[in-house]
């Protein structure tokens, strides 16, 4: 599970990363809207920013709230995982693949990429939650 809580956290530190040394959030959002001028493409990538930085701060707060659920062993811990697992796999794959107006990716592959990383040990956790008695 801290496994899981680490991933989470570098995934939410990661697009703030990229936003102070690559950028490849605005290359993303200018490739996609050539037209844009640069204050627009930084209000894009800026709004990306926050959007991905509340998920993030969100999927911090559920694994340690599972964390806890789990060790105090909780009668419902195992059916408020899985559904907080099934939220944080579908946000995690609406942001990877879902496209906007331009017919891109609304996220560069790497940073959607990025974001999927906590969902292999939620699925381990749900799957080893199942399986004890």
């Amino acid at each position: 599970m801290y496994t899981g809580l680490a991933a989470t956290v570098a995934a939410t530190v990661a697009p703030a990363v990229d936003r102070v040394t690559s950028d490849s959030l605005a290359d993303h959002v200018r490739a996609g809207y050539p037209t844009y001028s640069r204050a627009r493409v930084d209000t894009a990538a800026t709004t990306y920013l926050v959007y991905l930085s509340i998920v993030g701060m969100l999927g911090v707060v559920a694994w340690l709230w599972t964390i806890h659920a789990v060790r105090t062993d909780k009668r419902w811990s195992r059916g408020a995982t899985t559904a907080i697992f099934a939220v944080g796999i579908s946000v995690a794959l609406t942001d990877l693949l879902i496209k906007d107006t331009s017919g891109e990716t609304g996220l560069p592959p790497l940073l959607g990429w990025i974001g999927m990383m906590p969902c292999l040990p939620g699925l381990i956790v749900v799957t080893m939650l199942w399986r004890m008695r």
